[in-house]
């Protein structure tokens, strides 16, 4: 098994079950009075209630678009972006930047959106028309 590990802070655990739990569809894992893992497509994550959440700033640039800083997520398969998304609009949870298409046509066409969850962390998804090209410059 290879999948990355990341730890952040969250302003309180009931809020952040229900968005990463019944919205996003994360299956739970271990947790404490403090803490909670998911299952985050295929990784884990661990949101903290035990320090200040970082706030974010919308300063990367990509392709003249100013997107939030900063921001952790998954790549998903093509027809599961659009499942996501669908579930996030759903929710009523608004985006900071609705789902869209960039390099269309070129190697590394991707669909990509970014949201807040609840206690103000930057997610994005993004799914690759053609996956093998996720590394391709």
């Amino acid at each position: 098994m290879s999948a990355f590990h990341f730890a952040f802070f969250v302003r309180d655990l009931e809020s952040t079950r229900r968005f990463y739990g019944e919205v996003l569809g994360c299956r739970e894992g271990r947790s404490t009075a403090t803490w909670v893992d998911f299952d985050f497509f295929g990784h884990q994550i661990s949101a903290h209630n035990t320090g200040t959440v970082t706030p974010t700033q919308n300063t990367g640039k990509v392709e003249d678009i100013l997107v939030p800083m900063p921001h952790f997520g998954a790549i998903l398969g093509w027809g599961e972006f659009d499942a996501i998304a669908g579930r996030i609009r759903a929710a009523g949870v608004p985006f900071v930047l609705e789902p869209r298409s960039r390099y269309v046509g070129q190697p590394g066409e991707q669909a990509t959106m970014f949201l807040l969850d609840p206690s103000g962390n930057a997610l994005e998804f993004k799914s690759f028309k053609h996956p093998e090209h996720v590394f391709t410059a």
